[in-house]
């Protein structure tokens, strides 16, 4: 069954994609703003060389009166000022003027001689560029510094103007991500496609992968599919040996038995039929007849060709051979067959299960009581077919209906003589023969009825099968 909590592959690919595009994006982002601060740089560079070198010539014009160089440069600066002040534009301007070697103007008188350099790996800490005119005739030396503002792009306003793009690309990456790990996760579905469609018995290798990255997990799995049919062949054979093995010993042992009894009854001996000797004899019987149900689930699970059999006429001659039971408790036997029914079986197999079902049926119906089977086909296989045997009996709980498939399960406080195989090979064998077999309550009165179904009709009783055996 599948765990609730089972981690998803889906999941994983998808957020390791999504962590590579977060890092792409931010690698994208230190690029940006090491690019953006690098041309601010450039630009402010520029700006300020070309506003130092028009204020050196317009301060050659009057470099005889240092009050027209302080009025110029006052007023060049608050031109400046007034040109940036609806741009909300921070950064500063020094700008001081030399005559002969002597400041005559120094706007910003505050600020320390010496400013720092700009660093374009460091954000937040704005540098200054500079830049100074000559002029050796009249001796005006012209020095402007710029800060260059880079503070901008800590803003919510600058993050937001480097964030997105990526943010809002994002969501159309995971989705086109999606897609495609979807559609790369295909050859796996494909797989477990193909091993979920198989029958329980089918441990043939699956077919090669055509890609590169499933070969290794293809060729585990069939690996460990030989090695499951190797060993699966093993304890076949083990069994069918131990039983063939043991036949012949307990068939020596009954018949000494016998002969035992019967000396003893000579010699005048008190009758056994309640004794030991009847123990023993009943003791045999029953080894043998378990020994006889392993062989038989053992050919449930060969591979024997099928071929078309009249399955009416195989259950007339079924119930003829459980009729000796059923005469000597006084149970009626009535089977009710609408036409020929034709299937392609295995006949061995299909006689196995008639045999215990129609069993079981006798063996669990009181004295007197009346076992009915009823077979109902349609139009071949296709149309479906029903073979339905109802008893009188105890019944089985509902909740133990899957367990009376398993080997050796037998019901607690069940006092009828028996191995616990028979449902197994009922079960085994109606796989053998393409039909799905269930137990239901009758509509009226105790008991239990065993179905058997063929085509259509056993849609319903195969996936109770498939939820027997995935729980």
């Amino acid at each position: 069954m599948r765990q609730a909590s089972a981690s998803s592959l889906l999941r994983r690919l998808m957020v390791g994609f999504t962590l590579v595009i977060v890092g792409m994006a931010l690698a994208g982002l230190v690029n940006a703003v090491y690019e953006a601060k690098s041309n601010q740089q450039i630009r402010t560079a520029s700006e300020n060389r070309a506003r130092a070198r028009e204020l050196a010539l317009s301060m050659v014009l009057v470099a005889n009166d240092s009050r027209s160089i302080t009025a110029l440069a006052s007023a060049s600066e608050a031109l400046r000022r007034e040109m940036f002040r609806e741009l909300d534009y921070h950064s500063r301007v020094r700008l001081r003027i030399w005559k002969a070697g002597t400041l005559v103007y120094n706007s910003a008188p505050e600020l320390p001689d010496v400013l720092p350099a700009p660093e374009v790996t460091r954000v937040g800490a704005n540098g200054w560029v500079r830049w100074s005119e000559s002029d050796q005739a009249s001796g005006i030396r012209v020095e402007r510094m710029h800060e260059v503002d880079d503070e901008w792009m800590l803003t919510a306003s600058g993050l937001r103007y480097l964030l997105s793009p990526t943010i809002a690309a994002l969501p159309f990456l995971l989705i086109i991500a999606f897609g495609v790990i979807r559609i790369g996760l295909g050859p796996l579905r494909a797989i477990a496609a193909a091993i979920e469609g198989r029958a329980g018995s089918d441990l043939s290798a699956l077919t090669a992968s055509p890609y590169r990255e499933l070969s290794p997990l293809i060729d585990a799995i069939n690996r460990l599919m030989a090695r499951l049919h190797k060993r699966i062949e093993h304890e076949h054979e083990f069994l069918s040996d131990a039983a063939h093995e043991l036949k012949t010993p307990l068939a020596a042992i009954g018949l000494n038995a016998h002969l035992l009894c019967a000396r003893l009854g000579k010699l005048g001996d008190r009758d056994d039929s309640d004794g030991p000797g009847k123990a023993l004899r009943d003791s045999v019987a029953r080894a043998s007849h378990v020994v006889h149900q392993l062989l038989a689930l053992e050919r449930m699970q060969a591979d024997m060709p099928t071929e078309p059999t009249a399955l009416d006429a195989l259950v007339r001659d079924r119930l003829a051979y459980a009729a000796t039971l059923a005469l000597a408790r006084g149970i009626d036997i009535e089977f009710d067959v609408a036409s020929v029914c034709v299937l392609p079986l295995h006949r061995e197999s299909m006689a196995g299960l008639l045999d215990n079902l129609i069993g079981n049926a006798v063996k669990y119906s009181p004295d007197g009581a009346t076992v009915s089977v009823t077979l109902a086909c349609g139009n071949g296989v296709a149309g479906g077919a029903v073979l339905k045997i109802r008893d009188h009996g105890p019944g089985i709980p509902t909740a133990l209906r899957s367990k009376v498939f398993e080997r050796f399960f037998r019901i607690a406080g069940n006092d009828q003589p028996g191995s616990g195989l028979g449902l197994a090979i009922a079960e085994r064998a109606a796989a053998r023969n393409g039909a799905g077999i269930s137990l239901e309550s009758p509509a009226m009165g105790p008991g239990l009825e065993v179905r058997v179904s063929w085509g259509s009709a056993r849609a319903g009783f195969a996936r109770s099968g498939e939820r027997r055996q995935q729980s």
